[in-house]
């Protein structure tokens, strides 16, 4: 099946700073994916490359196939809420979804209506005067009324408070469930992106440091407690992160199928949470050493 969405050694350069470099994956259709990452990560960029609204300095970006600065094809495709909901305020949700059927081919005037009358949002008052959690939900309205196959989301509910974060989330999910579209959805909120998210993508310092189907990630890690001088124990791909005190240690560990172990180590399941951060902090690492080793 054609990926919703690929980048190949995708880079994007600010003057001498690189804000992606050398980004490659393969995003299935029909996924929900979570792109995660600390600010300044590379996240908006790379939704930013996706949409077209910036243009790579290296590598490439398709969207189903497509790239997106080769026409209107593939952006017909694409569905796009930005961190900040950049709607025209002055503008009512009336005329806000009147002027997306004016732009687009595939426009569903009545499912744009039907969700916005559902949550209660005035339609004629100026979006402006609305909430932020309103103003969040009329451009998730206005990006699935385009009926897109690739749904791409930029932290939109980074600045809700929680009923609001709730109330999005419990309309995005179900609105996927409805319309089977591709979801990217970039955030901060792990607990939240736990409970929605089957793919995962884990950005730190401009590159990919992890990506998968969330459950063959997490069978593929395993956290290991044992004594502090027994060193790594057989078949372990690779030490993610590893904390010790004076007896003991515990490491998060890479691996598809461990042998027996050591009774001395005891072996537990790994979640989200943990192995998203702990390969955050494996990055964040390996870049201050390298720092160190140019600098020193």
């Amino acid at each position: 099946m054609e990926p919703a969405l690929e980048t190949e050694a995708l880079g994007k350069r600010y003057g001498r700073t690189w804000a992606l470099r050398d980004c490659t994956f393969r995003l299935p259709a029909g996924r929900v994916t979570a792109l995660v990452g600390p600010n300044g990560a590379g996240k908006s960029t790379l939704l930013h490359l996706a949409v077209g609204l910036l243009k790579p300095d290296e590598g490439r970006v398709r969207v189903f196939g497509k790239e997106p600065r080769d026409g209107t094809e593939a952006l017909s495709e694409i569905g796009f809420v930005a961190q900040d909901t950049p709607l025209y305020r002055d503008f009512t949700a009336r005329e806000l979804i009147s002027l997306g059927g004016r732009l687009n081919r595939r426009w569903d005037d009545a499912l744009a209506r039907d969700r916005l009358s559902a949550l209660g949002i005035p339609p004629d008052r100026p979006v402006g005067k609305l909430s932020g959690g309103q103003r969040a939900q009329v451009a998730l309205a206005l990006a699935l009324a385009k009926r897109p196959r690739l749904l791409l989301l930029d932290e939109p509910v980074a600045a809700l408070d929680p009923l609001a974060r709730r109330e999005f989330m419990q309309a995005l999910m179900g609105a996927v469930a409805e319309s089977e579209a591709t979801v990217l959805f970039s955030s901060h909120l792990l607990a939240e992106l736990e409970r929605t998210c089957d793919h995962l993508i884990v950005l730190q310092s401009a590159h990919v440091q992890l990506a998968g189907p969330v459950d063959e990630l997490l069978d593929g890690h395993r956290l290991l407690v044992g004594p502090r001088d027994a060193g790594t124990p057989a078949g372990v791909e690779k030490v993610v992160r590893a904390a010790h005190t004076d007896r003991q240690s515990t490491l998060l560990v890479r691996s598809r199928a461990l042998p027996a172990l050591d009774p001395e180590w005891t072996e537990h399941e790994v979640g989200l949470e943990d192995l998203v951060l702990a390969y955050l902090a494996d990055a964040e690492t390996r870049e201050t050493n390298t720092a160190w080793e140019v600098t020193a």
